[in-house]
């Protein structure tokens, strides 16, 4: 799967328009909060904690318009816990993420 950045940038302007140190501030809080979740998939060892940390990633995603990154939550809901392939592209999406516009 292929991130797309501009899903994130035109999230981020549609909500708050031109501001660029609140997109900044918002894109920072985005990938925190995303890589903090995939953390927690990355250590959950049963389907509870997989699936909360899987929807709260996901939930995330959404309100950001991060489709990519939300299909890939998807992805890890119907897998297992602890799948390394999509724990491997989570990792990949979010280090695009953030390395766009650095």
């Amino acid at each position: 799967m292929v991130y797309d950045p501009g899903n994130l940038q035109t999230a981020l302007s549609a909500a708050v328009g031109s501001d660029l140190a609140l997109i900044a501030d918002l894109r920072r809080a985005f990938i925190e909060s995303a890589e903090r979740q995939v953390d927690l998939l990355s250590r959950a060892r049963c389907d509870a904690n997989w699936i909360m940390a899987g929807l709260r990633l996901k939930g995330l995603c959404a309100s950001f318009g991060v489709t990519d990154v939300m299909a890939l939550a998807d992805q890890a809901l119907e897998g297992a816990p602890g799948d390394p392939v999509v724990l491997r592209e989570l990792n990949a999406a979010l280090t695009a993420i953030s390395q766009e516009n650095e």
